[in-house]
């Protein structure tokens, strides 16, 4: 992991992130995989849920929208 890493659920709608981690293994690292999360993939965050579990975030040209706990697992880099 990268000194500056942060969890994908920490970073503000708007901002564009990179992938540079994945911490997860089994099902949850095959979904990651299925929907295009690999290391170098740009995310942004673009609508969180009232209750702040659910986020939708644009991938790969698709919205998807993911749970915190799955978002926790996936590390960012701010793209600059």
């Amino acid at each position: 992991m990268r000194r500056n890493s942060i969890p994908l659920k920490s970073v503000p709608v708007g901002k564009k992130v990179i992938v540079s981690e994945l911490r997860s293994d089994g099902s949850a690292l095959r979904r990651m995989f299925d929907l295009g999360l690999i290391v170098g993939t740009e995310i942004e965050p673009l609508y969180e849920s009232p209750s702040g579990d659910t986020r939708a975030y644009l991938i790969r040209g698709a919205v998807i929208a993911l749970r915190a706990d799955l978002s926790g697992k996936i590390m960012v880099d701010y793209k600059y």
